[in-house]
């Protein structure tokens, strides 16, 4: 009779890491975390495989009024509980599919004792990688106006430029009011990609894609000449590479 590490061995499956990712901010989002993450386990290992997750999803209507309040304690509180039932869920390391709700991730790194995977990291490494050093920054108006978002790039040496206030405003606004539900409008995107335009004919090298839903209106083939990232992907990419190193290669 094969052993089961004979059986793991014939159909390519591996100890994969498990994947912990806070979701529901919102749900196209989190969806987006899913599918990349399972369809990149199953290419990179074949046959049935796909991604070991632990997924918590939150009631997306909450974190949305902590926002426009500016209760930002409140929302901590709300995602460090979340955080805590992933690790307690079995997780090896946590993801937090949103941009915006990074602003607490100082809390959730404090109440964990597995590793938290920060967007903005993923991103500048990218970003540095290819020798930018000026980047345009388009997501929810928290993302495009605080200081966390801004300071975090900036201790990777990178320069962050922004929308002016009427533009931020149609940024957020298009986020919040359509793609959060799905809604993907032509008039939509023509207003990012002259967005995106603004901001280079400014002096930005490139523009992150700095909120998980953006990806779903604009992508790198609308704009080939400017580099985008997109920080679902390239967050994605990443936790597919730490839950493919297996259990043992996530303590740090």
């Amino acid at each position: 009779m094969s052993s089961d590490s004979d059986e793991r061995s014939r159909d390519g499956s591996r100890d994969l890491a498990t994947v912990g990712i806070l979701g529901g901010m919102s749900s196209e989002s989190t969806r987006e975390y899913y599918r990349g993450i399972d369809e990149a386990i199953g290419d990179e290992l074949g046959g049935h495989n796909a991604g070991d997750l632990v997924i918590r999803s939150v009631n997306f209507a909450e974190i949305e009024r902590c926002i426009r309040t500016d209760q930002w304690d409140r929302a901590g509180d709300l995602l460090v509980d979340a955080a805590l039932d992933i690790e307690a869920a079995g997780a090896d390391f946590v993801v937090m599919a949103t941009n915006t709700m990074h602003r607490v991730a100082p809390r959730l790194v404090e109440a964990l004792s597995i590793p938290f995977v920060h967007i903005v990291d993923v991103a500048a490494e990218a970003i540095r990688t290819d020798g930018i050093e000026t980047i345009g920054v388009l997501g929810t108006a928290a993302v495009m106006e605080g200081e966390f978002y801004h300071d975090r790039f900036a201790d990777h040496g990178i320069e962050t430029l922004v929308p002016g206030a009427a533009d931020r405003e149609a940024v957020d606004r298009i986020i919040f009011d359509e793609l959060t539900h799905g809604e993907v409008l032509a008039d939509s995107r023509e207003r990012y990609l002259a967005i995106i335009d603004d901001l280079v004919d400014r002096g930005a090298e490139g523009v992150v894609l700095g909120c998980t839903e953006i990806e779903l209106l604009v992508s790198q083939a609308d704009r080939p000449e400017v580099p985008l990232y997109d920080t679902t992907a390239l967050h994605v990419e990443r936790a597919v590479e730490r839950s493919l190193g297996g259990a043992s290669s996530t303590s740090s």
